[in-house]
């Protein structure tokens, strides 16, 4: 799985800290801090930051090699 949070885009809302703790950490006000490649077992978690972002700065795709990725 590959994470890409777009920084020029991202406010600082946090809210994909909440959804996925282990993954995303604001430090700050404004700089945050996230694992560009979580494991595949932790795609729900991922989902659900994707999800959070009110202004849809993360983008989550899956890697080739991983289970349910489009060839």
């Amino acid at each position: 799985m590959r994470v890409v949070v777009d920084l020029n885009r991202c406010q600082g809302y946090a809210q994909c800290c909440y959804a996925a703790p282990e993954h995303f950490v604001l430090r700050g006000h404004e700089i945050l801090f996230y694992d560009p490649e979580p494991p595949a077992e932790k795609r729900a978690e991922i989902a659900r930051a994707v999800q959070a972002c009110p202004v849809r700065a993360i983008s989550a795709q899956l890697s080739e090699a991983e289970p349910g990725a489009e060839p």
